[in-house]
């Protein structure tokens, strides 16, 4: 099927950019209570899906037995900028378990801030590990393994025991089969796994309200998903759309990002979660279609329904401040 129009870039009076997408929100038990496009088109989650992947660093005892708080649970599930105080509490977390950053396999990139980009280069010959954005997903890794007595070498490869568990772990939330014929190789060098739009997100539900969870998995899930709520910069950073999204209403959103174009998201109280995907891989389509889709289920709220809808239809300007067009939803997204 054809995806439709989601979102429209305009410049003047002409739309100049259009967008197409696929979007469900679904319940605990996976009732579809809206949804644009293919659903069922497999999906790679990119970083969207991390919250899942922190899974083990809590089930295993990791996280108690290292003190992690708030702060490192939710830089275990983020896509952080690289901001020093990012890169800091990675460095902690390894320190925790009793390594550094040598360990992590991660690669190395400089800050996605530009402010702070610029004071890496004036400071620094090259960025670290810890500068990743998955640098603190990696820092889980790394502790749940260490603290379980897992080899480190090799924990991003697809046969690793890391690697192997947290497969197992996707497999039990989305219901998808995750094998060699439906894995790539994400940017970070960890497997990355195809699965259904649908399942995506009934994953994310049942994190989100723990149905047909068993007790201790419920508990975790939630701890990781208030984590992030709670500390929203160190799940994203300064001017992030992740963070900006959970400071809308505190503590009542969950939102994550993923690279080509994926965000993922949940609303715990109405039980609900959020999988989309804008076709073309284009981010700023994809926080217009998040931010949208999350304000339908607030629209008993005039006043947080309308701060999610700014976010969804956002004005453009040039170097010299001047407005030049817009970035908005189609009325796909209509109550």
């Amino acid at each position: 099927m054809a995806n439709p129009v989601l979102v429209e870039v305009t410049r003047g009076n002409l739309v100049e950019s259009r967008h197409r997408g696929m979007v469900v929100a679904v319940d605990g038990d996976g009732k579809v209570v809206f949804s644009q496009g293919d659903i069922e088109a497999g999906i790679f989650p990119r970083s969207a899906c991390k919250a899942m992947q922190g899974l083990p660093l809590v089930e295993s005892g990791a996280a108690d037995a290292y003190g992690f708080g708030n702060r490192e649970l939710a830089l275990a599930c983020s896509s952080h900028s690289g901001e020093p105080e990012h890169a800091s509490l990675a460095g902690a977390m390894l320190a925790a378990a009793g390594v550094d950053e040598g360990v992590l396999e991660c690669g190395a990139h400089w800050s996605f801030e530009q402010p702070v980009l610029v004071s890496q280069a004036r400071g620094l010959e090259r960025p670290t590990a810890l500068h990743n954005n998955c640098s603190g997903k990696h820092a889980g890794f790394v502790c749940a393994a260490c603290h379980t007595g897992k080899d480190l070498k090799g924990y991003v490869r697809y046969e690793h025991p890391v690697q192997a568990e947290i497969r197992g772990v996707m497999e039990s939330l989305t219901g998808a089969a995750l094998a060699t014929d439906n894995c790539g190789v994400d940017g970070c060098s960890i497997p990355t796994y195809a699965v259904p739009l649908k399942s995506l997100a009934h994953g994310f539900a049942r994190m989100a309200t723990g149905t047909g969870l068993a007790p201790g998995r419920a508990k975790a899930a939630r701890r990781l998903i208030d984590a992030c709520m709670a500390e929203p910069f160190y799940v994203a950073g300064t001017r992030r759309a992740c963070t900006r999204l959970m400071q809308t209403a505190p503590g009542r959103i969950f939102a994550k990002t993923g690279a080509e174009g994926v965000f993922c998201a949940a609303i715990p109280e109405k039980g609900i979660a959020i999988a989309l995907k804008c076709e073309d891989g284009t981010t700023r389509a994809a926080e217009s279609m998040v931010a949208a889709t999350l304000a339908r289920f607030f629209a008993d709220e005039p006043d947080l329904h309308a701060a999610l809808m700014a976010e969804a239809n956002r004005s453009m300007s040039n170097w010299n401040g001047i407005h030049v067009g817009d970035v908005r939803v189609t009325d796909a997204f209509a109550a």
